[in-house]
Order: structure tokens, then sequence, then C-alpha cells
């Protein structure tokens, strides 16, 4: 993945193994992204940066937690308002993915 040196840094996730898959474009909080095929948009989304959303109710950062979609922690936003588990949605090419609250999205 070719991610800008500043989010390469800010990353959550690593990805140490199967870098060879083919590359899927998406849009992260309005910025170009890549990751890669057969990621999770939760994987997708914390290769990228650091934090997968902020609680609507403390305002602290969240990365998911149990990862099988039970917890309810992942739940982030596509452009058009539709909301996803990002643990158990894959990542599609062009999806606009939001992890900042409505009318934040600059934020990133």
């Amino acid at each position: 993945m070719n991610a800008p040196a500043n989010r390469s840094a800010r990353a959550q996730l690593q990805r140490l193994k199967e870098r060879n898959r083919p590359t899927v474009a998406f849009v992260l909080d309005g910025q170009p992204a890549e990751a890669l095929a057969g990621d999770t948009v939760l994987t997708a989304v914390l290769t990228q940066i650091r934090q997968l959303r902020i609680n609507e109710f403390s305002q602290q950062p969240r990365a998911g937690f149990c990862l099988m979609g039970a917890c309810q922690d992942c739940w982030v936003r596509l452009a058009d308002g539709k909301s996803l588990r990002a643990c158990q949605t894959m990542i599609e090419p062009g999806m606009h993915i939001c992890t900042q609250p409505a009318g934040n999205q600059g934020a990133a």
C-alpha cells in the first residue's frame, strides 16, 4: 500500500504478511486510501489511522473491541449515511468511509 507517510506513521495496525494481494482504492474521511483485497473495513481503516471512530457518548477514540461483531464497538458510516460493522464488512472498491462525526469530515 502506498499510504501517505503521515498516515502510515499514525496507523494502529502494521501489515506484516500477505502484502501481495491486489489493492482496493477507497476514500477515508474524504482522503484517498488503499487496502488489500480481502481486508475487512476495520483492517482497511486501522492500517491507515489509529482509531476507527469517536464514541458518540464518551467522545473517546475507539478501534474495535471483540473483532467478531458482538460488541457493537466498530460501527462506522458510509458517505451515504449507511452504518456498518467494520469488523464484519469487507472493503469494496470506491467505498467512502467516515470515521468522524457528521459535519467533521476534514478533521482526521
